[in-house]
């Protein structure tokens, strides 16, 4: 797990649309996993400028969302379709139809999830997923205690999280109580996984997630399994790290090259070079 932390949120979006273009432009990333929230938001907006750039080109790309709200048609204004087609699709070339959701409204949950994963593996399986995380350590909307080898399908939202998220609604009853997800393991089989954390809010599960056991109390510390993670944080965010400074020195890209430079300098006192 590369660990890369930065001086404030508009940092963190910067250095993530950074990783974002080089996976979809020199990787071949063409089958994204992408989250909702407020963390995201910064990072869409770096993306939608450098498309406008024309730096990055999302014309033959296919997106999953992480989760979508059961009993939200696609139009409700706090429907993560409508959280996308508002933060992304509409200021970048992806093509609708190439946006995959779960349905908040299907009348088979089981055959809705199934049919989601069953696209997913039919185009390759996702490349890049990128995340958040909650204040629980939730990814997408697995809540503590669900399995870490968990597919796709329906979760009884923690009341951690429906408080998080009643301030996008009227009342906190209008919150609904269930959604739909992408499980861990779903999550785990992606190519390579980029995580976003901002705000002293999301400290302590930070602290967990990278540095606590892995358990189902702290989804996220699932993604200590996967071999290629980049988490990339705030100030705040690392707040509560016990080696936060040993993360500061070696997750940059200074690091890397200052790795490759002592390599190259011990290959040619070896003769090697």
């Amino acid at each position: 797990m590369r660990v890369i932390i930065c001086p404030n949120e508009d940092a963190v979006a910067k250095e993530a649309y950074k990783l974002v273009r080089d996976r979809v432009v020199h990787a071949g990333a063409k089958v994204l996993g992408l989250p909702t929230g407020s963390t995201p938001i910064k990072l869409y907006g770096e993306i939608a400028k450098g498309y406008k750039r024309q730096e990055i080109d999302f014309s033959d790309v296919h997106s999953f969302n992480l989760d979508e709200y059961l009993g939200l048609p696609p139009e409700h204004k706090q429907s993560y379709r409508y959280f996308m087609n508002e933060n992304l699709f509409k200021h970048i070339n992806i093509k609708l139809d190439n946006t995959h959701f779960l349905d908040g409204l299907c009348d088979d949950i089981e055959g809705e999830c199934m049919a989601f994963e069953a696209l997913i593996e039919d185009l390759g399986g996702i490349k890049l997923q990128i995340l958040g995380i909650g204040r629980d350590g939730h990814i997408g909307f697995n809540e503590p205690g669900t399995p870490l080898n968990s597919r796709t399908g329906y979760v009884t939202l923690a009341p951690e999280t429906i408080e998080d998220n009643k301030r996008f609604f009227k009342t906190a009853d209008e919150v609904p109580r269930w959604a739909l997800s992408m499980g861990v393991g779903t999550i785990l089989e992606a190519r390579e996984i980029l995580l976003l954390a901002t705000g002293s809010s999301k400290a302590d599960a930070i602290a967990g997630m990278i540095e606590g056991p892995i358990c189902s109390m702290n989804t996220a510390s699932a993604l200590q399994m996967h071999n290629d993670v980049t988490v990339i944080l705030d100030e705040a965010a690392a707040g509560k790290l016990e080696r936060k400074e040993h993360y500061m020195k070696t997750g940059g890209s200074d690091n890397v090259a200052e790795m490759y430079a002592y390599l190259m300098a011990a290959r040619k006192k070896a003769g090697l070079d």
